[in-house]
């Protein structure tokens, strides 16, 4: 069964992923075929064919390594390193006009921003989930002697700025208290908090994780993490929490008066009064009760300490938002424009490496679709995806659809072409460029594939049964 849920999910990634290269590359070939330029191939892949076709002229392709496509139109400028050797030199062909080749080169990009916007439609349609650990501006956990404890932060209190600059949510890209404390240059990051009725900021000074050195260097961090409800997720057998009547879906708000802002908290106060009862207060459908469990150790392995026996859904409540066409729009192209300003920032440690390539982009569509909630995920991340094409294509760098209009622009002043020999050594030592950085980023994306990290799971315990009694949690609303 989950080799088929594994083919199923790798097959709803293709598709999609695929996709988005078709309609990019189908913006190029309609575009051509309008203008007239002769189309040699539409390729989607690269490398020896699996299937090829001839019709009217044009060969259709699916090639053996997938990591794009393209269209083979040697009117345009020589591309013999990504496209292979065309039937007819660009010489002995009719010229075109360097307006004919903008259009044809812009139409790629039009395309995938014209699927962006098709997806961000689906997306205000059906929405999109969020959850708590996103759009919460709360610390919920500190790790001990970590940069925000030193620096006096505590659980519970609201992030107003970090760096100076307002934060709206904890998670992603944007204004959001991860994304600040990454993009943070200073030696310390002044974080503004509400704290009762207070407003006080502290300076935290970041710390990075040691990597080897065939790792991605690790970012900026201060060792927080956002409040959300504790939303239990499963009760194991025989456990504690099942003798007391907890249920899947059970929200558990504090712990012998102690108010829980994240599962860290629980766990820690668990693991500091040992087998000590705990009165846990729980809201089950809206209606709150409490529930007395005293902990216990689990039968076998290695774990020695008492445990309840509950696992917590990760990230708390889920939201279904619908946020506006023009609102997802502007935060891809918001988030786009971050990163480009991280990049090229002396100060910043954002580099090159730290960006994703295809393995990445795959893997990330891999675990969106492994989510309840997949299949809209993978809707909203499509949106993201179309607008980093469209605009990674206009670069100006000779081989994307950016360089290629530079190239016409150049043709239009100079009104003759740019010399063949010269395009063709811009065309070839930018492919390799670009060809060697994919490898680059690919490295490094492969050392972040699920099976090359140590797992998070927590080891499985069980626990001894118990004699057949009720539960201990009366039914809510009842004493």
């Amino acid at each position: 069964m989950e080799v088929l849920k594994f083919i199923f999910i790798i097959l709803e990634v293709l598709v999609l992923f695929n996709l988005l290269i078709f309609v990019h590359e189908l913006g190029h070939f309609l575009a051509a075929k309008w203008r007239g330029l002769k189309v040699e191939r539409f390729a989607i892949w690269f490398g020896k064919p699996i299937w090829k076709k001839t019709i009217g002229g044009v060969e259709y392709m699916l090639g053996t390594i997938p990591a794009g496509g393209y269209v083979s139109l040697p009117q345009m400028a020589p591309m013999d390193v990504i496209e292979g050797k065309t039937d007819q030199p660009p010489d002995q062909l009719p010229p075109i006009s360097a307006l004919d080749k903008i259009i044809v080169a812009f139409a790629g990009p039009v395309f995938s921003f014209g699927l962006a916007l098709v997806f961000a439609l689906v997306v205000f349609w059906v929405g999109r989930p969020v959850s708590e650990a996103e759009t919460s501006r709360v610390i919920g956990a500190i790790d001990k002697d970590s940069p925000a404890e030193k620096a006096g932060l505590r659980i519970g209190d609201e992030i107003l700025k970090v760096d100076g600059k307002p934060v709206t949510k904890f998670l992603g890209m944007g204004s959001s208290v991860n994304w600040r404390i990454v993009r943070s240059e200073g030696e310390t990051i002044p974080i503004e908090v509400k704290r009762s009725n207070e407003t006080l900021t502290v300076n935290v000074t970041p710390i990075r994780a040691k990597t080897k050195a065939w790792q991605r260097k690790a970012l900026r961090q201060i060792l927080i993490a956002p409040a959300y409800t504790l939303l239990v997720n499963t009760v194991l057998t025989n456990s504690p929490g099942a003798a007391a009547g907890l249920q899947r879906g059970d929200q558990i708000t504090e712990v012998n008066g102690q108010k829980l802002f994240h599962p860290a908290g629980f766990i820690d106060y668990v693991n500091e009064h040992g087998s000590v009862p705990l009165n846990l207060k729980v809201v089950r459908n809206g209606k709150p009760f409490d529930v007395v469990v005293k902990p216990e150790i689990p039968q076998g392995g290695d774990q020695q300490k008492p445990r309840v026996g509950v696992a917590f859904e990760e990230g708390g409540l889920l939201d279904l938002a619908k946020p506006g066409v023009v609102e997802q729009i502007y935060a891809s192209v918001d988030a786009m424009v971050s990163t480009f300003g991280a990049l090229f920032s002396r100060k910043s440690d954002i580099s090159a490496q730290h960006l994703s390539g295809f393995v990445k982009i795959m893997n990330i569509y891999y675990v969106l679709f492994e989510s309840e909630q997949g299949w809209r995920l993978a809707l909203w991340f499509s949106v993201i995806m179309n607008v980093n094409l469209a605009i990674l294509n206009l670069l100006p760098i000779p081989v994307l659809d950016g360089g290629h209009i530079v190239l016409a622009i150049i043709e239009g002043v100079r009104r003759k072409p740019v010399s063949v020999r010269l395009l063709q050594v811009l065309q070839t030592s930018c492919a390799v460029l670009i060809i060697g950085y994919m490898l680059y980023i690919a490295f490094y994306d492969v050392q972040e594939l699920p099976w090359n990290r140590k797992s998070d799971k927590p080891p499985e315990i069980k626990f001894a049964p118990k004699p057949e009694s009720g539960p201990i949690a009366p039914p809510p609303g009842q004493p």
